[in-house]
């Protein structure tokens, strides 16, 4: 089928706000507008100083409002994004050997990083097939659990469960947290960049710690093994403890995390949050499985995403066509993140009020209407 775009649909129709990307998100408005608002007194200021570090503080805060952490627990920050603490964690978290659970790229990244790592021994990996989620392997071996609370690329969620084995249980929670509910007893480490349910931009990582975290990621540093600094744990606590950074941050993103979390905390917290992504989650997956064109890419209800639907369609709809039609008329960041398949990701984020998501369906209605003829 041709990508032809020249398909509009009517202006009644659309959302008010066209963002439905996986990562990055909607930013809202309002938190630019502040941002805005802040004016010289903000940005541009050195991160050393009282007015960042009270930016910093709100986010540390905030953040542990809003997972109700328990006494003990650090919010921990660093440069660098989810992808720098997979490094960060291959030289200051893990003692000898992981276990990972391999179920979608971004899951797989970590699984790269610690196999080319020197100084400890080959990982194990658990598998399953895209759609499903593996299930961890205690062993004595291992020191390190790595879990994947969504699965970003396949739309792909698990429940958080700590694994009772003797190891940490360190959750990669990038599209997850926020917008997920998460019990901070079944984790250890909790890490998350702020460009998802935080509607704010990349470069930063979130780690909430436990007691059990702290104490290894100490212990390691004083253990003598080669930690590069920008990616030392313990840098990193005792910077975070200060609400510092090691070094330099993205001023507006600090800005934004920190408007986004109280938002979300004075309109209810974790729960509403959680609550808005499952009710939008249940109205793009209701339509899907009603629609003779369309069907959830993830077979089973209970690992269905509810911050990024996978949506499959059936020939001879074509997800480039459905992305371009879509793009085309300022409903953007649809695309698949696997081209090998016929599918669509929509975000569902604490961002999306119900109204655009009616929207958007209406609107994805429109389109394959009007392709079918």
């Amino acid at each position: 089928m041709p990508e032809d775009t020249s398909i509009r649909i009517p202006r009644h129709l659309l959302p008010a706000d066209g963002r439905f990307g996986c990562g990055p998100t909607r930013v809202r408005q309002s938190t630019l507008d502040r941002l805005a608002e802040s004016g010289s007194a903000y940005m541009g200021t050195s991160h050393r100083q009282l007015t960042v570090r009270h930016m910093v503080g709100r986010v540390r805060s905030g953040l542990t409002e809003l997972f109700d952490l328990p006494d003990g627990y650090e919010v921990v920050l660093g440069n660098g994004g989810a992808s720098g603490f997979w490094d960060a964690a291959a030289f200051g978290l893990i003692e000898r050997a992981s276990q990972h659970l391999k179920f979608g790229a971004f899951s797989s990244k970590f699984v790269g990083v610690v196999s080319g790592a020197p100084h400890l021994e080959e990982p194990d990996v658990i598998e399953s097939q895209r759609g499903t989620h593996p299930v961890p392997s205690p062993s004595d071996r291992i020191d390190l659990y790595a879990l994947t609370h969504n699965e970003t690329s396949t739309g792909v969620t698990m429940p958080v469960r700590r694994v009772e084995a003797g190891g940490l249980t360190v959750v990669d929670a990038t599209s997850a947290a926020g917008a997920m509910q998460v019990d901070p007893r079944q984790f250890d480490v909790y890490f998350f960049s702020p460009q998802k349910a935080f509607g704010a931009d990349g470069g930063l990582y979130i780690a909430l710690c436990s007691p059990r975290a702290l104490e290894r990621i100490e212990r390691i540093a004083g253990s003598g093994r080669w930690i590069p600094p920008f990616l030392s744990l313990s840098s990193a606590v005792s910077q975070s403890v200060k609400d510092q950074t090691y070094n330099t941050p993205a001023l507006a993103t600090i800005f934004m995390l920190a408007d986004t979390v109280e938002w979300m905390n004075a309109q209810g917290g974790l729960a509403w949050s959680s609550e808005r992504c499952a009710a939008n989650a249940a109205m793009l997956y209701g339509w899907a499985e009603k629609h003779p064109m369309a069907e959830p890419f993830v077979p089973e209800p209970s690992m269905r995403s509810q911050v990024g639907a996978t949506i499959d369609f059936h020939r001879p709809l074509s997800w480039a066509h459905l992305a371009a039609t879509l793009r085309a008329n300022g409903i953007v960041d649809t695309e698949p993140y696997h081209k090998d398949g016929n599918h669509l990701r929509i975000g569902l984020w604490p961002s999306i009020p119900r109204s655009d998501m009616e929207a958007f369906i209406a609107c994805l209605e429109y389109v394959i209407e009007a392709t079918l003829g």
